[in-house]
């Protein structure tokens, strides 16, 4: 997939700049061509020789080199390139991408450039969690700019959390998908509704039902689906995640709140409900905050949600052509999951095993299986990324092979 493409990598300025030597090898290993310019910050870290003795080429630094301007200027450094890679895309970096500064090389280069442009964040979690740092990465997304992680994990400072740099071979996957779907989109003309993350059930103003859902599986798929051309709408309950990019996005809280957006967003192609819809709700809210006055603690009458899954299967001439259910269980995943599968009347069903003894839910990985009314697959453990693409892949196949068949 990487044969013959340009990558253009900068590196910024963070412990993190250390694997970007790794990532040039393994781009390189899978066909690429890459150049690469390092900033002042990052050449704190790694050093111009190593760059250049890995990329085969010179490392660029200095806007101001006459040599370079002359030889290489840096419009003409930015645009013969197929993609422009940030890694590690610092705080600050991003910073002056989102607000157009031209303060060196680098931002000069990403602000000159006609072509996409991939970030890889990493940087101490505060700082990833700033709503400074948080507000630029909106601005990115809305400029299209593509983001890979970041990933959740010890860092150098000693801190644990979102922040880490992800991982080398995440990188190259993402960078693959781009290209895949650059040279092939087979869903474009599609359209895919998709549900993600919580909904949470209002007690009283400050009280709510919810669930340990992250919306991190909901999203990648999203993501996933919009990378091969599909018009994406990603139905949304409360998350601490940026929205993907080139996906419309619709924030909601409650259950009834996602039932009305999803019905509102179509007619679509497909539809996933990934969501981890609550299946109850109070039956009646509390205007006023419940006061713990010492006696006996106040009950709860609760009334059914409605079923956002069977409604879409049961849209009449507005059910998408292929429904996708999604089924966490605790026990007896593949049984349940098929029963829930005929009781929806959904096309397929995703079954993974969320029982406190696999620390999936909420976590960074999934293992799944695919359950259709003609079988049963197993899919092995890996990132919630890689069950994304995979996902979409077989998405993509199974409109492909009823195309043919017409």
């Amino acid at each position: 997939m990487l044969e013959n493409k340009r990558i253009l990598m900068i590196i910024g300025g963070g412990i993190a700049a250390y694997k970007s030597l790794e990532l040039i090898r393994r781009l390189q290993d899978k066909g690429a061509s890459v150049r690469a310019i390092l900033t002042e910050g990052g050449s704190q870290f790694i050093t111009p020789l190593s760059v250049s003795s890995l990329t085969g080429d010179k490392c660029y630094t200095d806007l101001f080199s006459l040599t370079d301007e002359a030889e290489m200027g840096h419009i003409r450094l930015s645009r013969e390139a197929d993609l422009l890679l940030v890694c590690p895309a610092t705080a600050d970096l991003m910073a002056s991408m989102a607000h157009g500064l031209a303060r060196d090389l680098a931002s000069t280069a990403l602000l000159a450039t006609d072509k996409p442009v991939m970030i890889c964040p990493s940087m101490n979690v505060q700082m990833w969690q700033h709503p400074a740092t948080q507000r630029n990465v909106g601005t990115l997304r809305k400029d299209g700019i593509i983001q890979i992680g970041p990933e959740d994990g010890d860092m150098a400072c000693g801190e644990v959390g979102s922040g880490r740099l992800a991982e080398v071979p995440n990188i190259v996957a993402a960078v693959e998908d781009f290209f895949r779907a650059a040279e092939a989109q087979p869903l474009a003309g599609r359209h895919a509704l998709v549900t993600a993350g919580p909904t949470w059930e209002a007690i009283d103003p400050v009280r709510y039902i919810a669930n340990h859902s992250s919306g991190r599986q909901g999203y990648a798929i999203a993501e996933a689906l919009a990378r091969l051309g599909a018009r994406t709408t990603l139905v949304s309950g409360p998350t601490n995640l940026a929205a993907p990019a080139g996906v419309e996005t619709i924030n909601i809280t409650s259950a009834r709140d996602m039932e009305a957006a999803c019905h509102g967003a179509l007619p679509a192609d497909i539809a996933i409900c990934v969501a981890a819809v609550a299946d109850w709700r109070v039956d009646s809210e509390a205007q006023s905050k419940v006061k713990k006055d010492g006696g006996a603690p106040p009950s709860l009458t609760l009334v059914e949600n409605p079923d956002i899954l069977a409604g879409l299967c049961n849209a009449g001439n507005k059910r998408p052509a292929l429904v996708i259910g999604f089924a966490a269980e605790t026990d007896n995943v593949v049984d349940y999951a098929t029963a829930k599968r005929k009781r929806k009347g959904c096309d397929w069903i995703v079954a993974n095993d969320v029982s406190p003894a696999t620390g999936i839910m909420g976590g960074e990985n999934n293992r799944v299986h695919l359950i259709s009314e003609q079988s049963c697959e197993d899919w092995a453990e890996g990132a919630k990324d890689d069950v994304a693409r995979q996902l979409a892949d077989r998405i993509a196949a199974h409109f492909e092979s009823q195309e043919a068949a017409q």
